[in-house]
């Protein structure tokens, strides 16, 4: 369930500011969840304070070009799936999430790259964690 009620989408994610909102709704979204909320909050036992800021530093480099993100996201799944293996069902929920919150929040081309992105990033890390990659749609797996 949403945390508030939303407008329609009017802007594209073209700001910081727009992508620091996306990234804490969407977060918002993910520890309240039954199945993803566990894993961030029990077992990565994330600092949000320190994270959101990361997070957002990772959307407005991939989106708008900008530096300032520093990290390595595959190495910290790959420490969470070692306490707590993932499923193909975390990545398939993630995804739902994700694509839920910018349907929500935005629509234009950084909205849209926004989406292809995660896809990307959620078949890239289930194929290295989990064997085989996942996708919101089956016929993309392989």
């Amino acid at each position: 369930m949403r945390d508030s009620p939303r407008p329609d989408p009017t802007g594209d994610l073209d700001s910081d500011d727009e992508i620091a909102e996306m990234v804490r709704r969407f977060y918002a979204d993910v520890t309240q969840d039954d199945l993803l909320g566990p894993m961030f909050n029990e077992v990565a036992r994330v600092d949000w304070n320190e994270h959101l800021p990361k997070l957002a530093a990772f959307w407005c480099r991939a989106l708008l070009g900008q530096p300032g993100y520093q990290g390595n996201p595959f190495r910290a799944h790959m420490l969470v799936h070692a306490q707590r293996e993932f499923t193909a069902a975390h990545f398939e929920r993630w995804l739902t999430l994700f694509h839920e919150t910018i349907e929500l929040g935005w629509t234009g081309p950084n909205a849209q790259r926004a989406r292809d992105l995660a896809d990307n990033v959620a078949r890239v890390h289930s194929h290295q964690l989990l064997g085989h990659a996942v996708s919101l749609d089956p016929a993309a797996s392989t």
